[in-house]
């Protein structure tokens, strides 16, 4: 990371951390996210997740998605250079304030879907949205994050459906907890509902510390 100079760390997670970075040359400021090649090639089906997330970021470029920069590696480290933005997540804003004004949730979710439908349009189903993947920018703009868990068409079934379950308990759609295959499109719509209820209310619609009973709840059959 000769280019970059490396500052504190802003977030821990399961395969490395994500520190700020400076380009030495323009003095431009990103978030590295450096993983450990050693423990994603540990854990099942990290390879495949990094992978698929650096893939995604690639294709994709709105005012309302993360940026990919690049990608660099050594023989031990794979580095993410992101787009730094310092404003933190909508999880922390809707903490602080305890709910938003009708006014500010109308605003920051018109950004949320007008990015959730760029994405839709290249083929790529985040899968995995809640507040804690959508950041905010210095403006207060909406930037979704983390593509871990995104499916694109080649992961869509011989019936043009998704089959792997996956996502956080309370943004789940319930078509995706019946496993008979679900569109990816609709599945994101339903957690950016959440989202919506979250913030103008200030509590998720469906909790239980039961795992079996929250699906029950969510679940709509």
């Amino acid at each position: 990371m000769g280019a970059y100079e490396l500052g504190r760390t802003l977030g821990e997670g399961n395969f490395g951390k994500v520190k700020q970075a400076r380009n030495r040359a323009t003095g431009e400021h990103f978030a590295v996210k450096i993983l450990d090649r050693g423990r994603v090639l540990s854990l099942r089906g990290a390879d495949d997740q990094v992978r698929r997330e650096i893939a995604t970021l690639t294709m994709l470029a709105h005012p309302n998605v993360v940026r990919l920069h690049e990608v660099a590696a050594s023989k031990t480290k794979i580095y993410m250079v992101l787009e730094f933005v310092n404003g933190g997540e909508l999880f922390d804003r809707i903490a602080i304030k305890r709910k938003l004004s009708e006014r500010e949730g109308r605003r920051l979710f018109q950004q949320l879907i007008d990015g959730v439908s760029y994405c839709h349009g290249k083929g790529v189903y985040h899968r995995d949205l809640k507040p804690e993947n959508v950041l905010i920018d210095r403006k207060g703009n909406i930037k979704i994050s983390d593509f871990g868990l995104s499916a694109l068409p080649q992961h869509l079934g011989n019936d043009g459906l998704l089959h792997t379950t996956c996502g956080s308990p309370n943004y789940i759609a319930p078509e995706v907890l019946q496993n008979r295959g679900y569109d990816g499109s609709l599945s994101d719509i339903w957690s950016c509902g959440v989202i919506l209820y979250i913030m103008l209310v200030g509590h998720l619609p469906f909790v239980d510390r039961n795992m079996v009973v929250l699906y029950q709840k969510v679940d709509l059959r």
